[in-house]
């Protein structure tokens, strides 16, 4: 089954795809906030690219804070988490984004890209690295938001 990784932020929404086998995840597109009238078309746009994928879940890189307790920003993705539940009937899990972005911009030094063009896809690789930490986990500790 495919799934769609999601690194949600307040300007820009990472979105990473996997393979029918849940293998590997690709970088797919990055959403930016200033491109749309305002938060509830960003989230119509989230959900029809989710849709356009053909995937059988979603999976929301939750914020959480290195002690394990909750910001505002994770409360924040709770909040849309909610609000796309009602736009996508497909099952959504969250998986710890913590440390994701740091990783993602180590990625993409490695891979020589200029500091400019990291800024473009840095949120869709941060959704890599969510939504591969997920497929490593074995089906019977994926629990759904």
């Amino acid at each position: 089954m495919k799934f769609v990784g999601v690194d949600y932020g307040l300007a820009r929404v990472g979105l990473a795809v996997s393979d029918p086998e849940e293998r590997i995840a690709f970088p797919l597109a990055t959403l930016r906030l200033r491109d749309f009238t305002g938060r509830k078309a960003l989230l119509a746009a989230l959900a029809d690219k989710i849709t356009a994928q053909g995937a059988g879940g979603v999976v929301m890189g939750l914020p959480v804070l290195p002690d394990g307790g909750e910001s505002l920003t994770t409360r924040q993705v709770r909040n849309v988490t909610e609000r796309l539940k009602r736009r996508v009937a497909l099952p959504v899990f969250f998986m710890s984004e913590l440390l994701s972005s740091e990783e993602a911009r180590a990625d993409l030094k490695e891979a020589g890209l200029a500091p400019r063009r990291c800024k473009a896809v840095l949120d869709q690789q941060a959704a890599v690295r969510i939504l591969a930490s997920f497929l490593a986990l074995p089906s019977e500790h994926r629990v759904s938001a």
